[in-house]
């Protein structure tokens, strides 16, 4: 039932109307008043993650209203988790989604733009300039940016020979996530996973095939890459091998218990003789179900259902090892892996249906002995699984979302094998870009380009803010060996090591993703722009 904010009456006919609640308190916003109100919501979200920018930007710690905490500098993760009521906010909640769906990279970077965007908008407004050319202006704007990365960019090597290139963009990416202290091991990971599942041929990345496991305890270095599937679950009986090779798999879908009557009547079991017939008919379905499954020639059967102790200790004495309560997602993926196919129904199982993997073994972790399933050597070499170690969970899930990003930059470097360079210098050079182009308009657009110049320098200043430099001397000071220069790798020295070029300190960024940022900005912006019409709580924007 729909809730309303206010109740309802009735007219003299009988037809229902809502009265609204506080509707004295209501106002309407319209033009450039309710513009400007979406404006300052926007810049809000964006002031929030702009701290958490770069390689010294900050942690903010995200506590839920049943008190769990996540600590992460994830745009994307941040926004999701923030609690927000105004409509723009959403909307720039939704703008970091796409950027993490579509490149999985650039996610803070891209809501402080459209932040930067909706500041410089605001500022041409109450100059007296129409929204409408504003946002035609950025539009022109961000093509001219566009174009001037895409004469930036350099070629990037990918090859299975030499991984060094792709490890050091994946150790751009990582640079600024909590997985820092073991940065290189972490895009070694990345990296390989990748070039196992990637067609390079066809510049196509399959990511259902990279599974990314987590398993508290142990140390961060601990965390490793298998070539094969890791399944959170033991052999069903204590008993049961703990080492297979040459396996051959029954994948099950359906329940391992014996056929129930399907009817709406219920069995009466009125004397021990019909009780005794009654399991004597459930142990001779469990038989028949084994030896289906032996006579097929599995040596392992997988269930995604589970089944009771009696079956279990069957399972035991036919000598089939099993594994029970297996996940959807784990399911298909190990089908991939070992190129078996789903079995449904018992009657349905043969020799062609099964699936193989050169050894199947359980692993075990620590003193509590908390135990896994690794499949390894499988028929289809291409499913992979990240294993990820770490003192606790919150360590864990912030490491998944770092190698979820690393992961995310080299599918786009896979799919578009060019590079711009970090630290800012692209954002530079492309506003050095927008601005020359403003100066050779004559029309009114020439505000908005200039506006959209003074927005791209928002992110190397937010930069040197976050890492202790000063802000307007740090980038005077980088606009200047630009021009002169005619360098475009020049960018914000994070580290304070003395040295401003990107290109030595292999700070990269692929094309794709700084070019998604753009675009994706200026589209929300520009829509943000176009709405002239809210209604809102007086004093409440």
């Amino acid at each position: 039932m729909a809730m309303f904010p206010g109740s309802i009456a009735f007219d003299e006919y009988g037809r229902p109307f809502i009265i609204l609640r506080d509707q004295e308190k209501q106002q309407r916003l319209t033009g450039t008043e309710a513009i400007k109100s979406h404006i300052m919501a926007g810049r809000q979200i964006a002031q929030t993650v702009r701290t958490s920018l770069g390689p010294k930007g900050l942690d903010k710690m995200m506590v839920s209203q049943d008190g769990e905490v996540t600590v992460t500098n994830d745009g994307a993760t941040i926004l999701k988790l923030m609690d927000v009521d105004h409509e723009i906010g959403k909307l720039m909640v939704q703008l970091s989604q796409s950027q993490d769906d579509e490149i999985g990279d650039g996610t803070t970077g891209v809501v402080v733009l459209a932040g930067a965007l909706l500041e410089q908008a605001e500022a041409l407004i109450d100059r007296g300039i129409h929204p409408i050319r504003i946002a035609d202006g950025f539009e022109l704007a961000a093509q001219c940016a566009v174009k001037n990365l895409e004469a930036i960019a350099s070629p990037f090597p990918i090859s299975n020979d030499d991984i060094e290139p792709l490890i050091k963009v994946a150790m751009t990416t990582l640079g600024s996530k909590i997985v820092n202290k073991c940065h290189r091991q972490m895009a070694e990971i990345a990296v390989k996973a990748v070039l196992t599942v990637a067609d390079l041929e066809k510049k196509d990345v399959n990511f259902e095939l990279i599974k990314v496991e987590g398993k508290v305890g142990g140390r961060m270095e601990d965390s490793c890459l298998v070539k094969g599937v890791i399944v959170d679950k033991t052999m069903s009986h204590p008993q049961m091998p703990k080492t297979l090779k040459d396996v051959k798999l029954a994948i099950l879908t359906c329940p391992f218990e014996p056929p129930k009557p399907k009817t709406k009547h219920k069995l009466d079991v009125t004397s021990a003789e019909d009780y005794k017939a009654l399991r004597q008919y459930e142990q001779e379905k469990f038989v028949e179900m084994v030896k289906q499954i032996k006579d097929a020639g599995a040596t392992l059967a997988i269930c995604q259902w589970g089944f009771d102790d009696e079956a279990n200790h069957l399972l035991l004495q036919q000598e089939l090892p099993a594994v029970r309560w297996v996940g959807g997602p784990e399911i298909e993926l190990i089908a991939i892996a070992t190129g078996g196919r789903i079995i449904p129904r018992f009657e349905e199982i043969s020799k062609e249906k099964l699936g193989t993997a050169g050894l199947v073994r359980e692993i075990a972790f620590g003193t509590t002995k908390d135990k896994m399933l690794v499949i390894e050597e499988c028929q289809n070499s291409k499913a992979v699984t990240i294993l990820i170690r770490g003192g606790n969970q919150m360590v864990i899930a912030e490491a998944k979302r770092s190698i979820h990003d690393a992961l995310c930059i080299v599918r786009s470097l896979v799919k578009d094998s060019r590079i711009v360079y970090g630290g800012g210098a692209a954002e530079i050079s492309c506003a050095l870009a927008v601005s020359k182009e403003a100066d050779k308009l004559s029309t009114l657009e020439q505000y908005a380009f200039r506006a959209f110049s003074y927005a791209l320098e928002a992110i190397p200043l937010a930069l040197a803010e976050n890492s202790g430099l000063a802000p307007m001397e740090t980038l005077s000071e980088l606009k200047s060996r630009h021009l002169q220069e005619n360098c475009p790798s020049l960018g914000v020295d994070c580290m304070l090591s003395g040295n401003s070029d990107m290109r030595d300190h292999h700070v990269i960024e692929a094309l794709h993703s700084k070019k998604q940022q753009i675009v994706l900005a200026t589209q929300l912006v520009k829509m943000i722009l176009k709405i002239d019409d809210v209604r809102s709580q007086a004093g409440e924007q």
